[in-house]
């Protein structure tokens, strides 16, 4: 079997088992590597060793996709995975969201913007939403084929709202058309959150991702059940919604005001 139609199996196998576009662009990625390098499976996963955690899984999880579905046979090799660090995302305050989607007059950009925070979405999910996607007398978002292939539904915030009925566009495509007449590329949205957040004077470092993780945390510490949050970010488990209740200062300040009272009554 040649390279082109291995590629082909192993995207077609992936398409059927509803990975996303991206996970079949990635595993596509470390395969044709891997037929083009003439090294044993073992070299080959060596070969990630000393690089990023995301690299070595991929190229070790490409490769038992591959041997299983495509060659149908297991994985000879099962070299120890490397052991995964939970960092806690980066945050931003509410005062920091307001000045990023103020510092913005693009229309588009800010669209960008609201996307992300307001509706909690990925940045695949902002590039491949619809104008028929959005139900406005309902108020809600239909999030579809998104990451893992699941279907959700989002609200839409007053503030997203208000943008979306401002904005012009054929809404028979997407929301994002590039000047060219193509969807934005997840290039494209990536700087635009950079360059804004650089031109808004935030120094924490800002990717669109930022602002999911900043819309769960606010939620959060707002009140709402964590399984109401789950359900909006389409988190297949709770375990990772749960990360936000360790940068959420919900309780850091009944904690801190604690503190004020036994210093207040010590004095």
């Amino acid at each position: 079997m040649g390279v082109d139609e291995s590629l082909e199996e192993l995207n077609d196998e992936m398409r059927l088992r509803g990975y996303s576009r991206q996970s079949c662009r990635t595993y596509g990625y470390f395969i044709k590597r891997y037929l083009e390098s003439g090294l044993s499976e073992r070299e080959f996963l060596k070969s990630h060793l000393g690089k990023s955690r995301s690299t070595v899984r991929g190229s070790y999880f490409a490769l038992k996709m591959y041997n299983e579905k495509v060659l149908k046979k297991l994985l000879r090799e099962d070299l120890p995975l490397m052991k995964k660090t939970r960092k806690l995302p980066v945050v931003l305050n509410k005062a920091e969201v307001k000045a990023l989607i103020s510092t913005t007059k693009n229309k588009k950009h800010k669209l960008v913007l609201k996307l992300l925070y307001y509706g909690g979405l990925r940045l695949s999910e902002v590039r491949d939403l619809k104008w028929g996607d959005i139900d406005p007398e309902r108020e809600t978002i239909h999030i579809k084929n998104s990451k893992g292939g699941k279907d959700r539904i989002v609200f839409i915030h007053p503030e997203l709202k208000k943008t979306l009925m401002e904005y012009e566009d054929n809404r028979s495509k997407h929301l994002l058309i590039s000047e060219r007449g193509g969807r934005y590329n997840k290039r494209t949205i990536q700087e635009i959150v950079k360059k804004t957040a650089k031109k808004a004077g935030i120094k924490k470092n800002t990717t669109p991702h930022t602002l999911r993780h900043s819309f769960a945390t606010h939620l959060l510490e707002a009140g709402a059940d964590i399984r109401h949050i789950q359900k909006l970010l389409g988190h297949a488990d709770i375990r990772t919604t749960q990360v936000y209740t360790h940068v959420s200062n919900k309780n850091l300040t009944q904690l801190a005001n604690l503190l004020l009272v036994f210093t207040v009554f010590s004095a």
